[in-house]
């Protein structure tokens, strides 16, 4: 099985998992809890700009190791966050608009539009590498693109690519 968190649109071969109950989910549930999916049960993970929403005390390293767990051996998590690094230095450019900054600030703090779009984590790559590192992983690769889904992953603002990519294997 392939499960997508956080997904929004059905794909071939792609279970998804969200926290809210709309027609395009096949389970319901936070990233914080995969008791739903049996040990060594699911071949990817991919959770595009879902883990930035957790509280980086807890959750964030509860998530990571639900993944770890839920995988088979070999398998692989395709993670996707706002690269905070890029933002942060986007954000105290001189060559940007007031506009790009709200932006920016946004994609920093969430959109903020219902009660689930709040970013309780900033992640760089050495911070998102030592949670995954500590949840078990040992092949950690960063990468420009999945192109698995058309998403946030994707997402640049100019020629910038706002997101941190990473393939964590199990």
């Amino acid at each position: 099985m392939k499960l997508h968190i956080g997904g929004e649109e059905a794909k071939s071969g792609w279970k998804i998992l969200n926290i809210v109950d709309e027609s395009y989910v096949d389970y319901v549930g936070s990233c914080v809890d995969l008791s739903q999916f049996e040990d060594a049960s699911v071949d990817e993970i991919y959770a595009s700009h879902v883990f930035e929403h957790l509280s980086y005390q807890r959750e964030l390293s509860t998530a990571i190791s639900e993944c770890h767990r839920a995988l088979r051996n070999r398998g692989h998590l395709y993670v996707s966050v706002p690269n905070l690094g890029v933002l942060c230095q986007m954000f105290v450019s001189d060559a940007i608009t007031d506009k790009q900054r709200w932006k920016l600030m946004r994609i920093m703090f969430g959109g903020q539009l219902e009660e689930y779009d709040f970013h309780k984590v900033g992640l760089i790559e050495p911070f998102l590498r030592k949670y995954l590192t500590n949840a078990g992983f040992t092949s950690i690769e960063r990468v420009e693109e999945f192109d698995l889904f058309d998403d946030t992953s994707k997402m640049r603002l100019g020629p910038h690519l706002i997101s941190l990519n990473i393939i964590a294997t199990k």
